[in-house]
């Protein structure tokens, strides 16, 4: 096991006193508690009520456990997540789907409670796949531990892996168990000249095949054009061999790897260019989820990651119900990831889901924080 600074096992416990009681506390007056941590990603989801009171998950950080011969490592929340990432490297390891941090202040807990991935989560799985076990204070300020260390331990309902996404709807998270896995040998990134819909027919027909098809981006000029970047990983005689078969189907040049890797970072963390500014104060930038081979579209230029699934666009709030209405005619749905700065604090950023779903999530949000303690950023109705 590897020996890492942490916060010392008597001070954490105190620290998880404390807020325990903060909680019951709040219960008490009819208070809201807002779980925050770096604020990397305080602009994902519905706004807090302007009075709920912030209660910092950075007070408790540090690596617990990390076994690297076992791919597991368990950290506390508010541990730096580019921390961790160091660590994992040192041992030749990582976070498989290259969660976004969005700025210095990104934490384990929030990259949990955002529930986001990175390029690679087509190929990969997404935050929930690689949640082992958590550590949770509840709504009633119960210290409660959920699922373990190993892949295959969990009776009944699994809800460690619940917490990805939860958006602080459930309680405070103190402790994550993660899977790891080890980097691949070998890594190419492709630059293929395909229009749109020539992109999503080649992906489509590319990922029924046996290809170490990692992570995609279709990436528009602002003439009207764009091209496919295509990122392979595994075996290292495997990537060579599809890489040189995949120009040779649909021509295109081999990246250099350092460009890639911007190429790449630029996209995980939204710096890339289509991302960098907003056409006007009245353009939000959307995300619409879409099954793979849905056909291009909704007019305007359309940033596609996730083979296909992930599709980025700047639209002014006024085309949002258009938006939606496209996205649930393909069978997916729109998000208001970033909103506009002329956005009114009532418009709604995530999907509505639908009423079945939604009832369920009230239940489950009902059992795990029965007085409504904790403000939160997800969207129940």
């Amino acid at each position: 096991m590897t020996d890492q600074p942490t916060v010392e096992h008597s001070d954490a416990e105190a620290v998880l006193a404390g807020w325990a009681q903060a909680i019951r506390d709040a219960a008490a007056r009819g208070a809201r508690l807002a779980v925050c941590g770096g604020g990397s990603k305080a602009f994902y989801g519905e706004p807090l009520p302007a009075d709920a009171q912030p209660l910092d998950a950075r007070a408790l950080r540090g690596v617990v456990r990390y076994e690297p011969t076992e791919l597991v490592v368990r950290a506390r929340a508010g541990t730096p997540l580019a921390e961790l990432e160091a660590l994992l490297a040192q041992h030749g390891q990582e976070l498989p789907f290259e969660p976004p941090h969005f700025g210095p202040g990104a934490t384990v807990g929030g990259m949990v409670a955002a529930g986001l991935a990175g390029p690679a989560r087509m190929a990969v799985g997404g935050v929930r796949d690689y949640v082992l076990g958590v550590r949770l204070l509840n709504g009633r300020g119960e210290d409660l531990f959920f699922g373990g260390e190993v892949m295959k331990n969990v009776a009944g309902y699994d809800v460690s892996r619940l917490l990805a996404g939860s958006l602080g709807s459930l309680g405070v998270l103190t402790e994550v168990a993660l899977k790891v896995l080890p980097r691949p040998a070998g890594e190419a990134t492709l630059r293929l000249p395909l229009a749109a819909e020539a992109a999503l027919q080649r992906l489509a027909q590319w990922r029924a095949q046996p290809l170490p098809l990692n992570a995609s981006a279709w990436i528009p000029d602002g003439d009207g054009g764009g091209a496919l970047w295509l990122r392979l990983r595994g075996a290292a005689a495997a990537v060579q061999a599809a890489g040189e078969r995949l120009l040779a189907e649909a021509g295109g040049e081999a990246v250099e790897p350092a460009a890639a890797a911007a190429l790449w970072h630029g996209l995980r963390e939204q710096t890339h260019a289509f991302f960098a500014q907003a056409p006007s104060g009245a353009h939000g930038l959307w995300r619409l989820a879409v099954p793979p081979a849905t056909p291009w579209g909704p007019p305007g230029a359309v940033l596609a990651e996730w083979f296909g699934a992930q599709r980025w666009l700047w639209a002014p709030l006024a085309d949002g119900a258009a938006l939606a209405a496209w996205a649930h005619q393909a069978g997916g749905h729109a998000t208001l990831f970033r909103a506009p700065a002329e956005a009114p604090e009532a418009a709604p950023r995530l999907a509505t889901p639908e009423p079945a779903l939604a009832a369920l999530q009230r239940r489950v949000v009902a059992a795990f924080d029965p007085h409504g303690v904790f403000a939160h950023r997800l969207r129940l109705a």
